[in-house]
Order: C-alpha cells, then sequence, then structure tokens
C-alpha cells in the first residue's frame, strides 16, 4: 500500500512534469526570413505594416511567430550573404523586399518558399512563370513602379513645359536601373526633350551628381524607382532644394520630406499584402498556387510649399488631378 505523503509525493510530481510534456509535443515556433533592399531606419514604418498585415491573418510576432530580419546599411552586395544565413537557419518562409532582394533570394533557395514584394515587372524579371500560376517556390506582389518612368517625364513636361533638359538619376548596380533609363530615354525623345543620365551608387555620390546637373543647367530631375533612394530620401531632397532643381520622384515619403513631386503606388499597401501572403504561406498554402497580386493604384502627390519656395506655378489641371497637395 502507498502511504499517504508517497501518493501525494507522486501526484504533483506527475502533475508538475505534464506542462514540460505538453510544451514538448508543441510545435516549434515558424521563423520568417525578411530580407530588404532598404536600410532598417528607413523600413520602420513599412515593417510596421507587414506586422499588420500578418497579424490581421493571425500571426503576432513573439507569440506564434518569429521573424529574422536583415536589413542593408549601404549597398546591395550584402544582401547574398544575408541570404545564405536564411537559407542555412532552415526559415519557413523568405519575404524578399525590393528586386535586389528578391533576386538573390531566388538565387539562394529553390524550396523555401518567397514572398516578393517589388516594384519589378516579376515576368520580365523571370521572378515567375506566370502571375496567375507563378510556379516554383516564388509568387507575391507586384507594385507597379519602375515601369512609370514615362509617366512621371510626362508629369514633369507637364509642370515645366519649356523644360529642354531633365536629369534622370540612377544606381546602376540595382537591376531595374537599365529598363527605366531606356524608358527613359524613350518618352525624352517623344517629348522632344534631351535627356541626361547620371549615377549614384553610394550617398557620397549625391553631391557630385547634383553638382554635375547644375553645371549641365538640368530644368528639372527624374529620381528613379529603387530601394536605395528611397531610403536616402532626406539627403536627395535636401539636395534637390540647395541647387533649386524642381524633383520628380516614385513615392509619396518624398514629398512628405520636402520633395516637388511624385508619382507611383503606395508602399506601405505592398508591405500588408506582403504580410497577408506569407500568413498564407503559414497556414500551408503553396507558393506554385498563389497569383501574384498587382497593386497598381497611383497617386500624384504635389508640395505646393515646395512649389512656391522653387518659384513655380503648378498648373491647375495638375492640381486637379492630384491625389493631395501638401500645404
Amino acid at each position: 500500500m502507498v502511504r499517504r505523503r508517497e501518493f501525494i509525493t507522486l501526484v504533483g510530481g506527475a502533475a508538475a512534469a505534464w506542462p514540460l510534456a505538453a510544451r514538448a509535443q508543441q510545435p516549434a515556433m515558424p521563423v520568417i526570413g525578411y530580407l530588404s533592399s532598404l536600410t532598417q531606419g528607413d523600413s520602420v514604418r513599412f515593417d510596421v505594416a507587414f506586422r499588420q498585415g500578418l497579424s490581421d491573418m493571425g500571426y503576432v510576432e513573439g507569440q506564434n511567430v518569429s521573424i529574422q530580419y536583415r536589413w542593408i546599411t549601404d549597398r546591395y552586395d550584402a544582401l547574398p550573404a544575408m541570404a545564405a544565413d536564411l537559407v542555412q537557419r532552415q526559415v519557413a518562409v523568405i519575404l524578399a523586399l525590393g528586386p535586389p532582394a528578391v533576386l538573390v533570394a531566388k538565387a539562394a533557395t529553390q524550396t523555401i518558399p518567397i514572398i516578393f514584394v517589388t516594384g519589378a515587372d516579376p515576368l520580365k524579371f523571370g521572378f515567375v512563370a506566370s502571375f496567375n500560376k507563378p510556379g516554383a517556390n516564388i509568387t507575391g506582389i507586384w507594385m507597379v513602379t519602375t515601369v512609370l518612368a514615362e509617366k512621371r517625364l510626362q508629369l514633369l513636361h507637364d509642370l515645366l513645359p519649356k523644360a529642354e533638359l531633365i536629369g534622370l538619376l540612377i544606381n546602376p548596380t540595382s537591376p531595374v536601373a537599365e529598363p527605366q533609363t531606356r524608358d527613359a530615354q524613350a518618352a525624352a525623345s517623344a517629348l522632344g526633350v534631351k535627356l541626361t543620365v547620371l549615377s549614384a551608387v553610394t550617398e557620397n555620390d549625391f553631391d557630385q551628381v547634383f553638382v554635375s546637373f547644375a553645371q549641365q543647367h538640368a530644368d528639372a530631375l527624374l529620381v528613379s524607382a529603387d530601394p536605395f533612394f528611397s531610403s536616402r530620401r532626406e539627403h536627395l531632397v535636401a539636395l534637390a532644394a540647395r541647387h533649386a532643381i524642381p524633383t520628380l520622384y516614385e513615392f509619396r515619403e518624398f514629398v512628405e520630406a520636402g520633395g516637388l513631386v511624385s508619382y507611383g503606388t503606395v508602399l506601405r499597401d505592398g508591405y500588408y499584402k506582403g504580410g497577408n501572403y506569407v500568413a498564407r504561406i503559414l497556414k500551408g498554402a503553396k507558393p506554385a498556387d498563389l497569383p501574384v497580386e498587382q497593386i497598381d493604384k497611383f497617386e500624384l502627390v504635389i508640395n505646393a510649399t515646395t512649389a512656391k519656395a522653387l518659384g513655380l506655378t503648378v498648373p491647375d489641371r495638375l492640381l486637379a488631378l492630384a491625389d493631395e497637395v501638401i500645404q
């Protein structure tokens, strides 16, 4: 016969072991690899949108999902090592943000699911086989951005109809630089204006680029769509103001920082949708079965204060077309 004290000890010991056994049977928390073509500081507001997209689908960081963040510091050449590290960690899914990160992630793994959020055309860049049936291990969100060079140049021409020389700033290390340059050159030819192209690979190049534009007496500047430029928007906007060069950018965040005008998609929407797609993968969906989702709602944002400082009168037609005019 088991004595009462021994019985209580046995039951208590078994009860203490139950939570440990239960925890041992629970699946490990899935890990998301977050590979960004932006710097950490620039990515903060968009990271929030991504996590909201996850949360609305039932995944909360630190509660039932973990995120391994990888941001660039200045150049894209750090991305391959970051992607290799995420693959080695055997993350459940990789979120690749921006064309450079997408290309690197795709080259790093053919098995781990990849969700992209990119402004580059996924078909032209070979990310997917088709929009409806992506195939392989990759799908995601296409923010129609880099194909807007022609429209952006037209808007600059509408704002400055007497402009004869327009500058185009590109990052030659970006995979989207060449197609944007080609589109802008074709648009410039159709409009009867000259296009001068200058390059910036690091932030240290910016000052010389703007000096060159000023020396060439460029009438306006078009900053090509590129994550690196987006991550350095305050510096670009400040230089455009210092040299009094009317400049058009890709996202509203430039105009909120004091830039003149922007035309493009809403970046936060893409990150939110990316969170939705990552959650669907965690719930068991296959990338090959998820069609590429396009975000093709564009917004025109104008900073009236900056226009006044530049001595520009924004045509009524453009003001009427604007989704927002910042006073």
